[in-house]
């Protein structure tokens, strides 16, 4: 199993804080998606865009993510639009030399 990264970008035309407010109920499922190790949110309110970086397993477990209804959801709102979903491979030993988090700590 190899790592993978999950890049998510979009607009919105709402405030930022309705946005954040429109995705509260979605935390705990996104929280919960089957091999999902974490998710970093983004916001860039001046700009008007959004988005998360995300962590998966796997590439099967990622791919489930994107085809399924959180994504969708996303797609259906009307305050958001240009939504840009791109998958990267994750070169571990430059990355864990770095201090990325993506092995599980164990014992913590």
């Amino acid at each position: 199993m190899s790592p993978k990264i999950l890049q998510i970008n979009f607009r919105f035309s709402i405030a930022a804080a309705d946005l954040a407010q429109g995705f509260a109920p979605a935390v705990q499922r996104i929280a919960d998606t089957p091999g999902l190790r974490w998710k970093v949110w983004l916001m860039n309110e001046a700009e008007r865009e959004s988005g998360g970086i995300y962590l998966f397993d796997d590439a099967a477990s990622l791919q489930a993510y994107v085809d399924g209804p959180i994504i969708a959801g996303l797609k259906a709102l009307s305050a958001v639009s240009d939504i840009s979903v791109k998958v990267f491979d994750v070169p571990e030993e430059f990355s864990l030399a770095t201090r990325a988090p993506i092995r599980e700590v164990v014992g913590v």
